[in-house]
């Protein structure tokens, strides 16, 4: 899921589908931390592809396990949000330090070596095995329980930022799906549910959320007095 294009761009959007959506039958065959990283990678090909359909039915189930991912949230905590902050600054300050680095590479005397030795072991396997016998004698015998421990929180909070960050970007697709008439009771529903159970998101995502939510409750009121964004009498069946 690293490619440079993205999982919902229309050439691919089909073959992502179908891909993930075939590998939901081998998930009993994965480990705890394949199975959040599968979920997490379904939201965004199988969940978020969805939410193009021209299918009512198909959009509604979309929406249906959304809100499923979304209750089935913990409530954010303080570190949450201190990461989610974190994480936005980091972003604001990526070109700059990229454009550091490119200087320092520049001016660095041994950045040609390192270029060969990283095409000679680009994946590092050679400090790799000679670390290794080392490693395994101190590691032989009982595993540290509290390593353990933290391993399985930082591989837990990793999963749920991802899943917060995947459950944003369907919300986003689905409320610019507005315009079409058959498809706006459902995001009502969809994001006043997102809405009401902000606490469970970090602090950026929350104000995502709002945002989102005083959209479509603007476009719901145009909507109530008779007329779209259009100008047209835009009342679904269900009002």
């Amino acid at each position: 899921m690293s490619s440079t294009c993205s999982c919902t761009d229309p050439s691919v959007r089909a073959d992502y589908h179908a891909l993930f959506s075939a590998a939901q039958d081998a998930a009993d065959c994965l480990t705890k931390k394949q199975k959040n990283q599968l979920a997490t990678w379904t939201i965004r090909a199988v969940v978020a592809n969805d939410l193009f359909t021209d299918d009512s039915f198909v959009f509604s189930k979309a929406a249906g396990r959304m809100k499923e991912a979304i209750t089935s949230l913990p409530v954010a905590s303080e570190d949450d949000d201190i990461e989610d902050a974190a994480a936005l600054k980091d972003e604001k300050g990526a070109t700059t330090d990229e454009d550091s680095e490119n200087r320092q590479d520049l001016s660095s005397g041994s950045s040609a070596d390192e270029s060969k030795m990283d095409e000679s072991d680009p994946f590092g396997l050679d400090a790799f095995m000679s670390n290794k016998p080392k490693k395994d004698k101190r590691t032989k015998g009982k595993k540290d329980p509290l390593a353990k421990m933290r391993k399985e929180e930082e591989e837990n909070k990793s999963f749920l930022k991802a899943q917060r960050e995947s459950l944003i970007i369907c919300l986003e697709i689905a409320s610019r799906r507005y315009k079409t008439p058959w498809c706006q009771t459902v995001i009502d529903i969809l994001v006043k549910h997102a809405f009401d159970n902000v606490a469970r998101f970090a602090s950026q995502q929350r104000d995502a959320i709002e945002k989102l939510w005083a959209s479509i409750r603007e476009q719901h009121t145009r909507r109530k007095h008779g007329k779209s964004v259009n100008g047209k009498l835009d009342v679904t069946v269900f009002e």
